[in-house]
């Protein structure tokens, strides 16, 4: 196997958790002893071609309903005899038997067309105007009308990327599909993945090439490399790289045709020249978002919404796509299913179910895979299909308990918000203080770190439950926390930080993070926690978020912070389902730098940050006032 199929299979595992990655469970000759194979070639409406895998099952004494997956991250092995070892969402649907359709999107590996990244939905399409929705329709009407023995019903299903094509596919949606889960799904790349609220995540910058290398003709191999970073030490890696316009060297951005999508040599990257170039939640960022299109989903179509409480990649997307079916929607089915799972783990054959350093119990995803995603499909493709599908509306982990819960709603009926306070004391309070400053520090040199772990990672994931004691006795970290509880407090939906702050500067981000902290006299450890942790007083990140700044008020129309004056931050933190348990506390911690999670603010305004300057980057100092608060919403 050459170095190219490599990097591509790692990816791939990074990204969306392909399918047919490694199981604990022997299955690798069961595809090729009970199903056939076959690659076609589908004509769009528009005369491009895209490559598509159809796995048949061999016993055709029934009929069997389809399950595609639509992916940019190839539908691969290639060629006549050549089968993955594991198909369809989870090995029960393997085993009972459906058609299972793969597809390489419009523009990827053997499908031919350009690849555009999110390409934008096109609400009122003409004639043979196309985009993923007619690409999907044109697909499954293809699947239905050719593909043997299948019954007319047809459901779709992915991870990450290809959880944001089930997504699409539910748009103005074929008449044949009857059930899709998006999982994991991206919604809008301003708030997923590259971007959070406004500010660039930094440590996916490898993975920037994987999207934005230009190809127009179809292959089998991998077209574009990744940056080599020479370093174990990715802090300082970045520190010493300084501003962003320092990393255009990776993507040839100087050399770029910014006249065009790209350079007559093909060898500059387009969607490194998107993010440059906007900076802002402009038009291109608005017209790749999906989340404005959820009215489109039709009642006729099933969903079932998956997504991970520490998931970092995408954890925006499916909760708004949930929240968007519900708001816009025409009585349709539409579900939650969230897990104590960071990106897609809930595909995974593993029995004990941990993220990073924190355990949170055992066959957590097997159970789902088994009771939940197999019933829903099973349902709604061989079933009955109507509305009494024995799944509840919402079914979520409560990451503090460690136990699944059933809801008729997400957030539940019985959720009241409340305000806790930020005190001079380094308390939480429940009663509001009395305005005072609380100063510190932000060197532009010394960044406070995401993590205390010395090393490089592809897409960082164990952050998310990450002990955070390293930065907490930081100086330029500040601390607020409750007394130790008395009765255990439950949080269910959404978090907003009412800051009100200053900065010296013009400039500056804001991250918030909600810190489950242990007792002292835990005794709890497992074989996942860091050989130099203890569960006692273990600082359990249970969310984080961050605010760049400039777009305090409106994420189109950037502004700069007046020096010195008190200012409204408003940050969204998406929504958690946790019990802080009777004997925990409850801590908030507020800083301004998370390195190098996110890049590094100048802290002195400039429109565009991609193309700061070394000498716009300064030290400032940052102000907290008491009267800020942190608005929860609470299950009574």
């Amino acid at each position: 196997m050459n170095n190219q199929i490599l990097k591509f299979l790692f990816v791939a595992f990074s990204f969306s958790l392909f399918v047919s990655c490694s199981s604990e469970i022997d299955t690798k000759n069961y595809v090729k002893d009970n199903y056939t194979k076959k690659e076609v070639s589908i004509v769009m409406r528009d005369g491009v071609k895209l490559h598509t895998t159809i796995y048949t099952p061999k016993n055709t004494n029934k009929k069997y309903p389809i399950l595609m997956q639509r992916t940019p991250y190839s539908s691969a092995p290639y060629g006549e005899g050549k089968m993955k070892t594991k198909i369809s969402p989870n090995i029960h649907l393997m085993k009972e038997g459906n058609i299972v359709v793969y597809q390489d999107v419009r523009g990827r590996w053997m499908s031919e067309g350009v690849y555009d990244n999110m390409r934008a939905y096109k609400p009122n399409k003409k004639g043979n105007e196309t985009d993923e929705t007619t690409d999907t329709y044109d697909t499954i009407d293809w699947l239905i009308k050719n593909v043997d023995y299948n019954n007319g019903n047809v459901g779709t299903w992915g991870i990450s990327y290809p959880g944001h094509y089930a997504t699409i596919s539910a748009i103005d949606a074929h008449p044949a599909l009857k059930a899709a889960s998006p999982q994991a799904c991206i919604g809008d790349f301003f708030f997923d993945d590259f971007h959070h609220n406004g500010a660039f995540m930094l440590s996916y910058f490898r993975a920037i090439s994987l999207f934005g290398t230009y190809k127009d003709t179809p292959t089998d191999s991998a077209w574009y490399s990744f940056p080599k970073m020479d370093s174990k030490d990715q802090y300082q890696f970045f520190l010493d790289k300084g501003p962003l316009r320092n990393l255009n060297e990776y993507f040839k951005y100087d050399k770029l045709d910014v006249s065009s999508k790209v350079s007559k040599n093909k060898i500059d990257d387009f969607f490194w020249k998107e993010i440059v170039e906007h900076p802002n939640y402009d038009s291109v960022w608005k017209s790749k978002g999906i989340i404005q299109h959820m009215n489109k989903v039709p009642s006729s179509v099933a969903t079932m919404i998956v997504g991970g409480f520490y998931d970092a990649e995408d954890l925006y997307g499916p909760l708004e796509t949930y929240k968007g079916i519900e708001k816009n929607g025409n009585d349709n089915y539409n579900t939650l299913v969230f897990g104590p799972w960071d990106h897609g783990k809930w595909s995974r054959n593993t029995v004990k179910n941990t993220v990073g350093n924190y355990y949170f119990g055992d066959s957590i995803s097997l159970k789902f895979q088994k009771e939940v995603e197999t019933k829903f499909f099973n349902h709604f493709l061989k079933g009955k299909g109507d509305k009494n599908s024995g799944l509840p509306e919402a079914y979520v982990f409560d990451s503090g308990k460690k136990e699944w819960k059933s809801y008729n709603s997400w957030p539940p009926k019985n959720v009241v918000k409340q305000d806790w306070f930020l005190s001079d004391s380094q308390q939480l309070t429940s009663t509001k203080n009395a305005s005072k400053q609380i100063n510190f520090i932000s060197d532009i040199k010394r960044p406070v770190p995401y993590s205390e772990d010395i090393k490089t990672v592809f897409t960082p994931r164990k952050y998310m439950t990450d002990d955070q004691r390293f930065a907490a006795r930081r100086p330029d970290v500040l601390v607020f926390e409750t007394d130790i509880l008395t009765d255990d407090y439950t949080l269910a939906g959404d978090i907003l930080a009412k800051l009100k702050v200053a900065t010296t500067g013009t400039a500056a981000d804001w991250i918030v993070k909600v810190i489950d902290v242990h007792p002292t006299d835990v005794e709890e450890n497992n074989d996942k926690l860091q050989d130099h942790l203890k569960m006692s007083n273990y600082h359990l990140m249970v969310r984080s978020e961050v605010l760049r700044g400039r777009f305090r008020n409106s994420f189109e129309h950037p502004e700069p912070f007046i020096p010195n004056k008190k200012t409204d931050v408003n940050i969204k933190l998406q929504d958690v389902f946790h019990t802080f348990k009777k004997g925990h506390k409850l801590q908030i911690q507020v800083q301004s730098t998370w390195f190098p999670l996110i890049d590094l603010n100048p802290q002195t305004y400039v429109d565009n940050i991609y193309k700061a300057d070394e000498k716009d980057f300064k030290t400032q100092t940052h102000t907290i006032f008491t009267d800020s608060s942190i608005e929860f919403s609470v299950l009574k």
